[in-house]
């Protein structure tokens, strides 16, 4: 290919790749919002508010106070999940506020219903105190399912998390910590199938060391990688035991200062490119770019490396950079392009299963299911270097990912109901065609209006 050609052609997919900011601008305005509310049950005629509301409801209200569980079988209490935020990390956009990350949490909410058969709800929270965070998804959970932290800050999001954990009568996850963590673990195994490589025997640079790559190290370290011949740099560069600035605030960064022990037994020093020198897999969850990843020090890395540029809006690296340097296999955190490593190929499944079986809490072991499943669906598709997970056109992936975690809450004992894995199957698929031919059946009869 000449040059004019290659210019070009990079052209062509900058200008893809900036569409979709384009179009979120002209068609937010146009629908004012993504999600609403609406009935599930039949009014037939006013007659029939009576059943719905006064006088008729004050029986299901005894029966509950009576029997609180029985709020799962009279009221949406089973299908609904708060998805709550601060806006103090949203995207790769920082600390926009409550208002600003508004259209983030409302694109969860959609995600979940469509995808997941999930009711779902944004929660933004005009607090960054993260006791009033904890305090209010305490005093919210009587009307929810499950609780989605959402685009939290750290190192508070592991507080919140983890208090909310002990305390909460519901399940309460932070996404960007498990679900990031699920749906790249599922990518690295099959990307590893791909060039003949064990998880075992890699080297990895994790390239920042915010909520999401602390999960995923923890995970990927939990199911065989092994740390020492791992790397992970945050902004002031390379964790290692000389990191004095950590060990002063190792109460907050609990995790990072214990990287900081486990990982990198060179104990090299330096940023980016001496983390990327001679490793295996880099995964990269950091500052937006592009530029953040030099194509040169691609070309530093081992034999058919595997690159995991997940940063958002912008990928730190373009992925037909890395591949002109050398690349085996990237993934990105966008649609647009091959290999899309997101977390709504995880949660809104991982919500399903949850709450299926009222689970109390969601395990890595449940995590670890979601992710099986998930690589197990491509390889029967058949992997190559540009499909190393099943796409969200794959619909059928999620009720699979469900009944793997509604099955696995069932194994370890967490699961408020008893529920098989080909019963929860059947179930799971049917709530998850129901909200997509619900939308649908509601474009096709202008409901929702046509894009302009």
């Amino acid at each position: 290919m000449s040059n004019v050609a290659r210019i070009s052609k990079k052209d062509e997919l900058l200008a893809k790749a900036n569409q979709p900011a384009e179009d979120a601008m002209r068609l937010h305005p146009f629908y004012r919002g993504k999600v609403e509310t609406t009935l599930r049950c039949p009014v037939r005629d006013v007659k029939d508010f009576a059943i719905w509301y006064t006088p008729g409801v004050a029986a299901p209200c005894k029966a509950i106070a009576a029997d609180p569980e029985l709020v799962y079988e009279y009221t949406h209490k089973w299908n609904t999940v708060a998805v709550a935020s601060d806006g103090s990390r949203v995207l790769g956009l920082g600390d926009i506020g409550p208002k600003a990350g508004l259209p983030v949490m409302e694109g969860k909410a959609l995600l979940f219903k469509y995808l997941g058969g999930v009711d779902a709800w944004p929660i933004m929270i005009d607090s960054k105190d993260p006791d009033k965070i904890i305090d209010t998804v305490l005093l919210l959970q009587p009307g929810f399912g499950g609780v989605n932290l959402e685009d939290l800050a750290q190192p508070k999001c592991f507080r919140i998390l983890d208090t909310l954990r002990q305390k909460a009568e519901i399940p309460v996850w932070h996404d960007d910590q498990q679900g990031t963590a699920t749906v790249t673990l599922a990518g690295l195994l099959n990307a590893l199938r791909i060039v003949g490589k064990k998880l075992n025997e890699v080297s990895i640079a994790f390239i920042g060391s915010g909520a999401a790559n602390v999960a995923c190290a923890r995970l990927i370290f939990a199911v065989g990688a092994d740390p020492a011949h791992c790397y992970m740099t945050d902004i002031r560069g390379m964790l290692n035991k000389r990191r004095s600035d950590l060990e002063l605030r190792k109460a907050e960064y609990v995790d990072n200062w214990k990287f900081c022990q486990t990982t990198n037994a060179e104990d090299r020093d330096g940023g980016i490119a001496e983390a990327l020198r001679g490793v295996d897999v880099v995964i990269a969850y950091s500052a937006p770019g592009p530029g953040v990843i030099q194509a040169e020090w691609i070309r530093s890395m081992a034999k058919d490396p595997i690159v995991f540029a997940c940063a958002n809006p912008t990928p730190e690296i373009w992925p037909w950079e890395a591949k002109e340097a050398g690349a085996a296999i990237v993934a990105t955190g966008r649609s647009d392009f091959p290999n899309q490593v997101n977390n709504s190929l995880g949660f809104p499944a991982i919500f399903r299963g949850v709450l299926d079986v009222r689970a109390r809490t969601i395990t890595e072991g449940m995590c670890l299911a979601a992710a099986t499943a998930l690589a197990d669906m491509a390889q029967e598709r058949g992997l190559t270097p540009d499909y190393i997970l099943p796409t969200m056109d794959e619909w059928q992936v999620f009720p699979r990912e469900a009944a793997a975690v509604a099955a696995q809450a069932v194994k370890e004992g967490v699961a408020g109901i008893q529920v098989t894995y080909e019963d929860e199957l059947r179930q799971a698929e049917a709530m998850i065609r129901r909200s997509r031919e619900m939308t649908q059946a509601m474009m096709t009869a202008g409901l929702i209006a046509a894009a302009p």
